[in-house]
């Protein structure tokens, strides 16, 4: 257990969503999918996370429904525990601990007390029938299991149950099992293993039709096969289905049975009608090959699973509707982890050739940037360009990247500026230059300094040709005005190959690494200041000290040394010998995070560059090595941690590793961090939780609360009740409303504050003619209606007024009862 306040390290997003099938809430209003450790909850109308379901110690491998109660989930895990889930509020109901791992999870209506699921057993797989204990408790014990199948596939596309859970179906191999629960007959088919004319018999998914007897089978060769008449070992019939030129990769009946869902690696889902190869439709170009397919109850959606980490959710009358994107796994993140500094997203290499932007609190891709412009082919030996570099300046107005094609020896190098357009909300190419450098480009970085100067902007870039290369804008010559970007000065020393730069805060200083050797350059006059060297080994990593510490220069060797220099007295200030592999600035603070690997494990380190020693120090930080790492400075100052981890104040850090997985550092469990802006489900029909409802609901919040601290009385405003013409405007459907011209009167009206505070004249003499008509009724008044009264008119003055005694109100009504008629006669 970690102690609470504790750092840990939780895994923030990037998780694959393809370990299972997506699963659809009876309604089909909520999509329920894998996401690691993790179950989440979307909706589909608002297109929002809406629950972020976490309990288990490893990948979740399945999901199911309670098919006994339709707001309930099943889920399992590597962790070897199956929970029971109220997906609806986000609770865990149930946790069986059951003692193994589990591979996949299957449910039955039939099975009112157990679930079905995929274990290892030695070199193979069985199908057990896992038998859930009933108790008081919420931890119980699930180790009462029972062999169904031996001998299955590992994933949970290769078991199926058949119509009314009559029977299970199992491929692997050549083979196909079918097993019938009440005879307990095992039938067993198999295949021709001979390849013939390209054909390859393997099987790759099945799935049972679901009102009949009929098994359909994928396979290796892109064959599809529909089985019959399995009850007879010998007269089983198949009739084949084939378009796909590959590996089907899954398949989905219809709830009627009337259609059958198709996907490979061709990015195109294939529906088959009636069970015929002549009529068939076709979605195409779903940007990558299809993993899974999954239905919802009333057949009006279906969703598909991808290898690049996408959902796409697709209407009956097979049209795209809306996608969940996920955190994309490139083959090779060689731009690193980049910091956006408009949004704050997380950049790196997408697709092949496209920049991704990743945001950290939704776990979903913002948008994708195509920086190459180029189709990708996809054939094994081909050499295409890539994505190598990218830079942003200070405040994320220009894009710098390098796109080089995967040649060795003569590499075709492409520098591009990209400049952010505020109307198209999206980055503009300005400048391409072919061939910035004779050989690979390995660092380039923008002066951080205020930009409202045109001749501040500058880029440096590094290469493999022995020259470091400074960038400037200029004014172009056509009559339009626009700028573009050329080289201003080449700078080289000793003609040792350019490996790292950095620019120091304030941009005055420009450190370039030469192999063994840090230079230092005068970024106004491009002279050399001074050089750095600590051999043996060439220079990893180079950064600045901030703030306090800017007078430092911190630099990694590959010999495991890391240094210190100051820049004041030109000597070393202090060195460690660590295998830095990951050196990165915060940059809002003057700590320095360094992530080591020795002996196949990770530490991380946090120091200031004036003090040698470490502020923070994680041993064994994952089980995994970590590649690239990033500062995200926060929205807010931390507050929580700032006492006890001040470097993570205000910033976080975040770190790839070599699986690429997302990891950061935070003493708050992942459920805390990423807990979404609509985190209530909507449970009435007529409270549909949306964008706008939110936005108004905050918006009224906020006025109730300016209200309080400004001390006002509010008694017109009526927040806990909202106004009629609003609430039927908002809630009545658009069909049936009449026209804007109609309803802008009314509701201009409903939103009107009525006058109902007086001035003090005005309460005084109502207060008097009140008291008037009571004499006149009745001699005698009761104080306590009179004591109610005063106390009304006071709350609508909104003053504090002290309270008349009773010997005082007593001489008032004797004052009030004396006879004035003799004043008129005067």
């Amino acid at each position: 257990m970690v102690a609470p306040g504790a750092l840990r390290v939780v895994r923030c997003g990037g998780s694959a969503l393809r370990g299972a099938r997506a699963v659809f809430s009876a309604d089909s209003k909520y999509l329920l999918y894998v996401s690691g450790d993790f179950v989440k909850v979307y909706s589909v109308n608002t297109e929002e996370t809406l629950r972020l379901m976490g309990g288990h110690a490893d990948l979740v491998t399945g999901i199911q429904l309670n098919p006994h109660n339709h707001m309930q989930l099943y889920s399992c895990s590597l962790d070897g525990t199956i929970k029971l889930w109220d997906f609806m509020d986000g609770i865990p109901i149930k946790t069986f601990t059951v003692g193994t791992k589990l591979l996949a999870l299957y449910t039955l209506a039939s099975a009112e007390d157990s679930v079905f699921a995929v274990i290892p057993k030695k070199d193979t797989f069985q199908l057990v029938s896992v038998t859930l204990t009933k108790g008081a408790g919420q931890d119980l014990e699930g180790k009462e299991l029972s062999v169904v199948l031996d001998g299955v596939g590992a994933s949970m596309k290769h078991i199926a149950f058949g119509r009314e859970g009559a029977y299970v179906v199992s491929v692997k191999d050549v083979d196909l099992q079918v097993y019938f629960f009440k005879r307990k007959l095992l039938n067993r088919f198999s295949l021709s293993t001979t390849k013939t004319k390209g054909g390859d018999n393997r099987f790759s998914c099945v799935v049972c039709h679901p009102k009949e007897d009929c098994i359909a089978t994928g396979h290796a060769d892109g064959k599809i096969r529909l089985w019959r008449n399995f009850h007879d070992k010998k007269e089983y019939t198949y009739s084949t289905l084939h378009w796909h030129h590959d590996i089907v990769m899954d398949l989905a009946f219809s709830i009627e049975g009337t259609r059958l869902l198709s996907g490979g690696v061709e990015s195109v889902l294939v529906q088959w009608h009636n069970e015929s190869s002549c009529q068939k439709d076709f979605l195409p170009r779903l940007g990558s090959p299809i993993e899974y397919i999954s239905m919802s109850s009333d057949g009006d959606l279906c969703c598909t699973l991808h290898t690049d980490n996408r959902i796409s959710i697709i209407n009956s009358n097979l049209r795209f509707s809306r996608s969940i994107q996920g955190l994309i796994k490139s083959r090779d993140v060689k731009t690193g982890l980049v910091v956006d500094p408009r949004t704050k997203a997380l950049v790196l290499n997408g697709e092949p050739g496209h920049l991704q932007f990743y945001s950290l609190q939704s776990d979903q891709q913002l948008f994708s940037l195509d920086i190459v412009q180029r189709q990708y082919i996809h054939q094994a030996g081909l050499k295409q360009s890539d994505l190598v570099k990218v830079a942003f300046s200070a405040q994320g107005t220009w894009l710098a990247t390098v796109e080089e094609s995967e040649e060795v020896t003569d590499p075709e190098l492409q520098l591009k500026l990209w400049f952010y357009n505020e109307e198209i909300q999206s980055f503009e190419l300005n400048t391409r230059i072919n061939t910035p450098h004779d050989n690979h480009i390995t660092d380039m970085c923008f002066r951080d300094m205020d930009e409202l100067g045109d001749d501040s902007l500058i880029l440096v870039t590094t290469g493999r040709d022995c020259v470091f290369k400074v960038w400037v804008m200029v004014e172009d010559t056509d009559p339009e005005g626009d700028v573009s970007w050329s080289c201003d000065f080449v700078g080289s020393y000793h003609n040792y190959q350019a490996t790292n730069c950095c620019f120091s805060e304030d941009g005055s200083l420009l450190a370039v690494s030469f192999e063994e050797t840090v230079t230092v350059w005068d970024s106004l006059t491009w002279d050399l200041k001074c050089t750095f060297c600590h051999p043996p080994g060439n220079i990893r990593n180079i950064c600045f000290g901030r703030l306090t510490c800017s007078k430092y220069i911190i630099g990694a060797t590959d010999y495991g040394f890391l240094c210190c220099w100051n820049l004041l007295t030109c000597a070393l200030e202090w060195s460690a010998q660590l295998n830095v592999v990951v050196l990165q600035p915060d940059p809002l603070s003057e700590y320095i995070a360094a992530i080591s690997w020795l002996s196949k494990e990770s530490s991380l380190f946090v120091f200031k560059p004036n003090e040698p020693l470490p502020v923070y120090i994680q041993r064994n930080l994952c089980k995994d090595k970590i590649l690239l790492a990033a500062f995200v400075p926060r929205d807010e100052p931390e507050i929580t941690s700032s006492e006890k981890y001040p470097w993570l104040r205000k910033s976080q850090l975040f770190f790839l590793t070599d699986t690429q997985e997302l990891m950061t550092l935070s003493t708050k469990s992942l459920e805390e961090r990423l807990t979404p802006s609509s985190k209530q489900l909507a449970v009435e029909e007529s409270l549909p939780v949306t964008p706008f409802s939110l936005l108004l609901g905050k918006h009224r919040h906020q006025q109730a609360q300016e209200d309080t601290d400004l001390g006002k009385l509010v008694v017109h405003n009526k927040q806990k009740q909202a106004s009629p013409a609003v609430k039927e405007l908002l809630h009545t459907p658009a069909h049936v409303l009449p026209s804007a011209s109609f309803l802008c009167t009314i509701f201009i009206n409903s939103l009107l504050i009525s006058k109902e505070k007086k001035s003090a004249e005005e309460v005084a003499d109502e207060v008097e003619m009140e008291s008037e008509k009571a004499e006149d009724d009745s001699d005698e008044e009761d104080i306590t209606a009179m004591e109610q009264e005063d106390t009304s008119h006071m709350e609508l003055l909104g003053e504090m007024t002290c309270k008349l005694s009773k010997s005082q109100e007593k001489e008032l009504r004797k004052i009030r009862k004396m006879d004035y008629s003799w004043i008129s006669a005067l």
